[in-house]
């Protein structure tokens, strides 16, 4: 019977991992499985209910042209996730015990308390902006029924990219990006592009939210790679 229940069980991972868009991460760039490429930003918000008038005429002709100069598709995507403050709560513990004076000891476990309290009432949700921007070296339209049909059905091994065909392509990606960069910038925002690590823990925690809580990613730098 346990053996039976663990051949199930590999039968749903396989299965899951099957149905994965994402082929590969390098380069602070995703490959998808159709060979097509995407670069994440991490964009700022503002409060546009603060500002004057004139301000938001701005912002919102800054947004109209950005968009008249895209000549291509990309995607905004608003995530919510509840807020986890135990490092930060570790981080004022340890505070705790190195304070010396005896009155900042007491605010600061008093402190600790509040914020245990204050989250206990309710969750408290941090709300995040990206913008992906996409390259698409293949055209989908010279693909015929069968073969999108093929890509459909592979399993989630990597469609690996040639180094020069990679290179020539990200280099493509880039400009794009400049582009997007830019446009956004001229609306008042900070943007931040998603480096191999942070693209990493994004869609694992994503696709694994609830274990992601408790099992937290090694960074790459960390890991050694051994070559056959």
């Amino acid at each position: 019977m346990p053996a039976k229940k663990s051949l199930v069980s590999n039968k749903i991972n396989v299965s899951t991992q099957q149905y994965l868009d994402i082929a590969e991460i390098k380069d602070d760039v995703v490959i998808m499985k159709d060979g097509t490429l995407r670069a994440v930003l991490l964009v700022s918000s503002i409060n546009f209910a603060l500002k004057s008038e004139d301000e938001q005429n701005a912002v919102i002709n800054s947004y109209v042209m950005f968009l008249n100069n895209l000549n291509f598709m990309l995607e905004i995507v608003i995530q919510s996730r509840e807020l986890d403050i135990d490092n930060y709560l570790n981080y004022l513990k340890d505070k705790e015990k190195q304070q010396i004076n005896k009155l900042l000891k007491i605010q600061t476990a008093e402190y600790i308390e509040y914020i245990k309290e204050l989250t206990a009432m309710g969750k408290i949700m941090n709300k995040r902006f990206y913008v992906v921007v996409p390259y698409n070296p293949l055209s989908d339209k010279h693909k015929g029924f069968f073969a999108l049909l093929g890509e459909s059905l592979k399993p989630a091994t990597s469609i690996k990219l040639k180094d020069k065909s990679f290179t020539r392509y990200k280099e493509m990606l880039n400009r794009r990006l400049d582009s997007v960069v830019g446009g956004l910038e001229s609306m008042g925002v900070s943007v931040a592009r998603l480096d191999t690590q942070s693209l990493i823990e994004l869609y694992y925690k994503t696709y694994n939210p609830e274990t992601a809580k408790n099992q937290s990613l090694v960074d790459l730098e960390k890991l050694r790679v051994e070559k056959n």
